[in-house]
């Protein structure tokens, strides 16, 4: 029992740096991106108060959290919902690729091409 003991505490103090980490990354682009920006959806355009604000994410338009340049130009706030669509887009993208062909063609093939013929021609019989 011991044992489990030890490896809950590593676990903790691992799971303590990871939230210190990811703290210590958010509070600095995410203050300075509150304070370029106005507080409403990029996407939705929903508007934020306060006491909403925990809604309001930043996006990295590039999909790299370590470019943040002090301008701004890599973030973009999303509300939270906004937030996982553009992230499963963006997954979607990498999991099955991207469209290298500009346009595609129609398709020509028609399935119902001579349905009216046989049509016809079964009621005659």
């Amino acid at each position: 029992m011991g044992q489990g003991t030890g490896s809950r505490t590593k676990l903790d103090q691992v799971l303590d740096a990871q939230r210190e980490y990811i703290a210590k990354r958010e509070s600095g682009y995410r203050e300075r991106a509150l304070k370029l920006y106005p507080w409403v959806c990029g996407r939705c355009a929903r508007e934020f108060t306060r006491a909403n604000l925990r809604e309001l994410t930043v996006h990295h338009v590039d999909h790299d959290h370590d470019n943040n340049p002090a301008d701004g130009s890599n973030w973009e706030l999303l509300c939270v919902y906004c937030h996982d669509e553009e992230h499963s887009k963006f997954e979607d993208f990498v999991r099955y690729g991207g469209s290298s062909e500009k346009r595609r063609e129609a398709a020509t093939h028609n399935p119902f091409a001579g349905l009216k013929e046989a049509l016809a021609k079964k009621g005659d019989t």
